[in-house]
Parts: C-alpha cells; sequence; structure tokens
C-alpha cells in the first residue's frame, strides 16, 4: 500500500465486497425450506460493521506475492461472517441474552420465530464449513483454514466464552478471568479472521505469530470497548439494547475497573496491536485503521 492508503475507500469497497460474497454464497431465499433460507438471510444480511470480514481481507493483503486468492478470502470471509451470525441469533434467544433487538432491527426469534433462530444458528454453522470446504483454492489452506474457524468457534473459543459468560452472572470474576473469558467469547473469533487472511496469504510462521500477538490484542480491546459503550451509549446508537450487561449483573471491565480505567485499557491495547505490525510495513495500513476503529466506535 502506499502513503496515498485511503481507509474510507478500502472499507467501502471491501464492505461491498463482502455484501457480494453473502449474496453469492448464501442459499437463496426460494430455495426449500423457504423460510429457513429467509430468516438465515435476514441474520446474516441484516447489516452490522463487517469486522470480521474486513479483518480477512486486510490480513489478506499481507501475502509475500500480493497474490492471495481472491475467492479463498471470499469464502472466510462469509464463512466467519455465518459463524459471527450465527453467535448473534443464539445470544438474543430468550434462553440466553434474550434481546429483542439486534442491529436496530427485531431479532431473528422475533421476526420469525424461537425455533427457526435456533435452526438459523444451526444452519449458518454448518453452512460456514461447507463454503470453507468448496473454497477453490489449494487443498492445505482450505484444511487450514477450517481447522482454524473449528477451534474458534468451539467450547475453547467462542461458545466456552458464551458458558463461562452464563455461568459468571450475579459472580464476581477477577480481571485474569475476565480476560479469559473475553479472549474465548469475543477475542477467538476476532482473531481467527485475522488467521484466516494470514493462511490465504500462505504467510510463514513468524508473519502469522506477529499477526496473532496483532489480533489477541484487538479482540480483548473490542470487548472492552463493547463493556464500555453498554454502559454509556444508548440503544439507538448500539443497535442493540443498551445497559443489558449491568441488568443482568453480568462482570464486565466497566463494572470490575472502573470506565476510565478500561478506556486507557483499550487505547494501550489498540497501541500494542498496532505496534505488533511494524514488520510489515505499509502493507498493514488497513489493519492498523482497523484497530482505530475498533478503539474509537462510538466517539
Amino acid at each position: 500500500m502506499s502513503n496515498t492508503f485511503q481507509f474510507q475507500e478500502w472499507i467501502n469497497s471491501h464492505s461491498e465486497r463482502t455484501e457480494s460474497a453473502l449474496e453469492r454464497l448464501l442459499d437463496s431465499a426460494q430455495t426449500t425450506p423457504h423460510r429457513l433460507h429467509e430468516a438465515m438471510r435476514y441474520a446474516a444480511q441484516g447489516g452490522g460493521k463487517r469486522i470480521r470480514p474486513l479483518l480477512v481481507y486486510a490480513a489478506g493483503e499481507l501475502s509475500n506475492d500480493g497474490k492471495a486468492e481472491a475467492v479463498s478470502l471470499d469464502a472466510a470471509a462469509v464463512a466467519i461472517e455465518c459463524i459471527h451470525a450465527y453467535s448473534l441469533v443464539h445470544d438474543d434467544l430468550p434462553c440466553m441474552d434474550d434481546d429483542d433487538l439486534r442491529r436496530g432491527r427485531p431479532t431473528v426469534h422475533k421476526a420469525f420465530d424461537e425455533a427457526t433462530a435456533l435452526l438459523v444458528g444451526d444452519a449458518l454453522q454448518t453452512r460456514a464449513f461447507e463454503i470453507l470446504a468448496a473454497a477453490n483454492c489449494d487443498a492445505q489452506v482450505r484444511l487450514k483454514m477450517i481447522s482454524a474457524l473449528a477451534a474458534a468457534s468451539g467450547s475453547r473459543g467462542m461458545a466456552g466464552g458464551q458458558a463461562i459468560d452464563l455461568e459468571s452472572v450475579g459472580k464476581k470474576l477477577d480481571l485474569p478471568g475476565l480476560k479469559q473469558m473475553h479472549a474465548m467469547k469475543t477475542g477467538a473469533l476476532l482473531s481467527c479472521a485475522v488467521e484466516l487472511g494470514g493462511i490465504a496469504a500462505q504467510l510463514n510462521q513468524t508473519q502469522l505469530a506477529h499477526l496473532e500477538a496483532y489480533s489477541k490484542a484487538l479482540g480483548l480491546a473490542f470487548q472492552i470497548v463493547d463493556d464500555v459503550l453498554d454502559a454509556t451509549a444508548d440503544s439507538q446508537t448500539l443497535g442493540k439494547t443498551a445497559g443489558k450487561d449491568a441488568a443482568a449483573n453480568k462482570p464486565t471491565y466497566v463494572t470490575l475497573m472502573g470506565l476510565d480505567y478500561a478506556q486507557k485499557q483499550a487505547k494501550e491495547l489498540q497501541e500494542v496491536a498496532i505496534a505488533s505490525l511494524d514488520s510489515f510495513g505499509a502493507q498493514a495500513q488497513a489493519l492498523k485503521d482497523l484497530a482505530l476503529l475498533v478503539v474509537n466506535r462510538g466517539k
């Protein structure tokens, strides 16, 4: 990338690329069963920041020869967005966080029904791996991407973090425990997005290690900012119900350490993430700007 890199133009073009890939790789609402596929599209195409696909594309631009295969990046971007969408659908269910609003619209179980919402999550999860398995790229690249996404999504990643979150309602976690929960619940999938882009770009182990340091810091910063926004922003700004964590007596960075500490910690993690990319030079500008975007949300 040159010194004239325009981040907003990059965001716009890659957001459009994400939407186009989602449209292409998700089953049509005319496919049987119609209602399920309609609801899957409602969940996955209902807006949002698309941070995870953008991280896939940004990391993919670090390719040593600049030729990370577009099809593998599109597959990875859609796959991880399907996993993210499924997690939100299930998270909003009455048996979990019980929310009526997501991305400024009724949640899937409100727009359709609870049984359909449950099946939407199931189907989006399996569709993610189907998309990766069918990606037109080197077989080893496909296998590595499938393995990475499975690990980040399961009991030692996102689902496990959600389990800890549910078990912690009304309890007081210490700071290491809170960090572990966030690293699994939110950080694992964000880290995986960066890793998928690096895999598609066929980076070496040293380069992947630098990306891992970046993504771990970014993942924790992302969740801390979420905690701050839940405590300070309104529902219209968030696109979901504000103050849910406090109302549910959930441990957060704000309740555990205070608002000032949380904001300072997010800023420090942003600096760690950006510094981790120094070896990539200008090629990593999109990743650096995404770190700024994550921490400055709501400002």
